[in-house]
């Protein structure tokens, strides 16, 4: 029974019995582990505060072979996220995600770029719960969407491959590829334009923090394009996601 130790991130708990708690890691070296921490409900757990929802923490896990279940054995908290995770909106929005990243993961497929960015999503995201959460949000979508092989090339028309000009709409098919004014035989209710466009672009080239800064002043266009993707989310993994608020950036936000 070989002993594993990897850099993770807590995305959920369960209680398990009296004392004991199933915990869902996203490990930098094995992808998607659910495992259970005995005695984690304890007051004088020695997982201490390490299974808090969203830290950073080292892990060290036992593992059967062809079991289910890993065996948690001690926790390193590396990073806490506990005065966001605080905050209802980013513990509903990190919850949200978690669902999503579970439903496109793998279990035990290790993919270092997915870790990075989900790590680099919850700082962005805690450092500035109130200006951040609903870009991040939107941020995550589309590189999970990317990483999993999902996102179509939004830069040209489907049908003759012409790149779209700058400020040009294009039908969403259903299968979500663009058609251009040119190749499609009606418009479509279903439009994607320009602006939003460029927020693809610049999700797929910029940190999530920065992606948050360039998208400050763009509500309305983050929002459209946050209903576009959770519709290729749904149709992506075979079943609708649980919905969620619209995006609406605080009044007093920057």
């Amino acid at each position: 029974m070989p002993l594993f130790e990897s850099k993770s991130l807590v995305l959920k708990s369960y209680n398990l019995a009296e004392a004991d708690k199933i915990v869902v890691l996203l490990t930098r070296d094995h992808g998607v582990v659910r495992g259970v921490a005995k005695g984690a409900k304890r007051l004088k757990s020695r997982f201490g505060s390490g299974l808090e929802p969203f830290s950073e923490i080292k892990a060290e896990y036992f593992q059967k072979d062809n079991a289910e279940l890993v065996s948690i054995q001690k926790t390193e908290l590396l990073k806490s996220n506990f005065a966001a995770a605080a905050n209802p909106e980013f513990l509903q929005k990190f919850a949200y995600l978690g669902d999503l990243l579970l439903a496109f993961a793998q279990p035990h497929d290790k993919d270092e770029k997915l870790y990075r960015m989900v790590k680099a999503c919850v700082a962005a995201a805690a450092d500035d719960v109130e200006n951040n959460l609903g870009s991040v949000g939107v941020y995550f979508e589309l590189w999970l969407l990317k990483l999993a092989g999902f996102l179509p090339d939004w830069s040209r028309c489907n049908h003759c491959k012409r790149m779209l000009e700058e400020k040009e709409e294009a039908n969403i098919q259903a299968s979500f590829q663009l058609l251009c004014a040119n190749c499609r035989k009606a418009k479509s209710s279903k439009i994607m334009d320009g602006k939003m466009r460029e927020i693809v672009s610049a999700a797929l080239r910029l940190s999530p923090d920065e992606f948050a800064k360039f998208t400050c002043e763009q509500d309305e266009s983050v929002s459209d394009l946050s209903s576009i993707l959770k519709q290729l989310i749904s149709l992506s993994i075979g079943r609708e996601i649980v919905s969620e608020k619209p995006f609406v950036r605080k009044a007093n936000s920057k």
